[in-house]
């Protein structure tokens, strides 16, 4: 069960809901429900190629190119937010000595509207 502390509520780990499951949430509720809580999972043709191009980019290996990095299948996780997931890309983007992530989604098909 979440904890207040001094930055606030944090959760544990049992408390932790998966990114996907946002994702899921927000395309339809009954499909969340089904893959996140009944653990039920269908493949089809759609998800077949898109878990098909995850496999692909979680092969990579970290690699820096100048000023950009990218680092592949990158876990996230935050006790603050009560959020767990993995990262299919991160570029890393160096300005001065620090570096910046900015998430790369690897997805089939075309980007959903809001």
């Amino acid at each position: 069960m979440a904890q207040w502390g001094k930055e606030g509520l944090n959760y544990t780990e049992d408390d932790l809901i998966q990114l996907s499951a946002l994702q899921h949430m927000l395309f339809c509720e009954r499909q969340c429900a089904l893959i996140h809580i009944e653990q039920i999972w269908s493949e089809n043709l759609f998800t077949a190629e898109g878990r098909i191009m995850h496999d692909k980019v979680d092969t990579g290996s970290p690699e820096t190119r100048g000023k950009i990095r990218h680092e592949f299948s990158m876990p996230l996780r935050s006790l603050r937010l009560g959020l767990i997931g993995k990262a299919d890309v991160v570029e890393f983007h160096k300005v001065s000595s620090k570096w910046f992530p900015f998430p790369i989604e690897h997805k089939r098909g075309k980007p959903k509207q809001d």
